[in-house]
């Protein structure tokens, strides 16, 4: 995974057809998306309970870009071998989800995965001051975890500040919640660089007629030029 600054587009397949998984991944990398994300739930940390290391590892197969991995789970670690070794290429945890961020993202990088730190909407930047040098993906949520579709909450200035924050660390600054071409213009020129969209992708599309996805992503990055 190289690193660059061009703006990527990861479809979650929160929003894809649960009955073919496989087929959507396929079908969205076909139409021009990044990365995948996958978002996985728990039931406890957030109020919703999606998918385990099994999935994922069904889906490697069908993913050949990038395995983005968004854990809303807690706790976090003694699941992060598991995603890992289900092929991951990027595990995602929140530093709300449990005391031992530090141990959890040094894991995740000993497990030969990219690391990430998530934070939710009411969480401030300056809490990750400290995991700069540990991390290499910042996901910023910009609703609040649990469900598709909820609506979007405005954090331009966050993102700004992470931005600064980060210097010229290889870092990306990903979004994730109620991205739309309306919303994604502003936190790409705050300095967002990976952009997590579940609705806005798959509407109007499906496995059969997946040209819809594919317009969808172009109608973002346009907005974004």
């Amino acid at each position: 995974m190289p690193f660059d600054r061009a703006l990527k587009i990861a479809p979650s397949i929160l929003a894809a057809d649960f009955a073919n998984f496989g087929a959507e991944c396929r079908a969205i990398e076909d139409q021009g998306a990044d990365w995948v994300h996958i978002d996985v739930m728990d039931g406890h940390f957030v109020p919703n309970l999606t998918f385990g290391p099994p999935m994922v590892k069904a889906l490697r197969p069908h993913v050949k870009t990038v395995m983005d991995v968004h854990l809303m789970i807690a706790p976090v670690d003694p699941y992060i071998e598991a995603f890992a070794e289900a092929g991951s290429d990027i595990i995602t945890a929140h530093i709300e989800a449990g005391p031992h961020i530090h141990r959890t993202l040094q894991a995740i990088r000993a497990a030969g995965c990219k690391a990430g730190v998530a934070l939710n909407p009411g969480t401030p930047a300056e809490a990750i001051a400290h995991l700069l040098d540990l991390i290499d993906l910042i996901c910023v949520m910009t609703v609040n975890p649990g469900f598709g579709g909820q609506s979007f909450v405005p954090l331009e200035g966050k993102v700004a500040t992470l931005r600064k924050m980060l210097g010229d660390r290889e870092v990306h600054i990903e979004i994730d919640g109620g991205v739309t071409p309306k919303t994604a213009p502003g936190l790409v020129t705050a300095g967002a660089d990976v952009l997590v969209a579940g609705s806005a992708v798959f509407k109007g599309g499906s496995v059969e007629d997946p040209a819809p996805y594919g317009a969808n992503m172009r109608a973002i990055r346009e907005a974004c030029d």
